[in-house]
């Protein structure tokens, strides 16, 4: 357990999805979506990636309320995995994170979202734990929800109670 001191934190978060996983991706992958379904309010692509404008190399930007934060695309299999780094943003050090999704055989998938940080500050490893624990699930719950929207057909609607009409 982390008394506070500095030292390596590792998060995770798993939520499950009812679409399949090229639709999870396809918005885990496309940043400027993320403004419609996630906690983030704006999202900027700094700079693209070496080929895939939105693959590895890609500097993406994620702005909310009170923060504005960095990362770079550094490793990416289509419908499968997408990880980042943290180049600023969040007082952290050596921030990795990485997103695999698992296409389940009833044609779901599950979302498994996992990082790992220095915090950069003496005995703020408990509240780091704790928040990015918080943002993880949130995160992966939004994901997993708007691909679930994404992949309803046009011609079918979403009843209040979550019946597809």
């Amino acid at each position: 357990m982390d008394t506070g001191s500095v030292g390596r934190i590792a998060v995770s978060a798993t939520a499950r999805s009812r679409a399949p996983a090229e639709v999870v991706f396809g918005l885990l992958k496309d940043g400027a979506t993320w403004p419609r379904w996630s906690m983030f309010d704006a999202f900027e692509l700094e700079r693209p990636g070496t080929g895939d404008p939105l693959g590895v190399g890609a500097i993406r930007v994620f702005i909310t309320r009170v923060s504005k934060v960095r990362e770079e695309v550094v490793e990416m299999v289509d419908g499968a995995l997408l990880s980042y780094v943290l180049l600023s943003g969040l007082p952290m050090k050596d921030y990795r994170a990485d997103v695999g999704l698992e296409a389940m055989p009833d044609g779901s998938t599950l979302i498994h979202w996992r990082a790992r940080f220095d915090p950069k500050i003496a005995g703020t490893g408990w509240f780091w734990r704790m928040m990015m624990t918080r943002v993880l699930r949130t995160v992966s719950q939004q994901l997993a929800a708007a691909a679930e929207r994404a992949s309803v057909a046009p011609h079918q609607q979403t009843a209040p109670d979550g019946t597809v009409r």
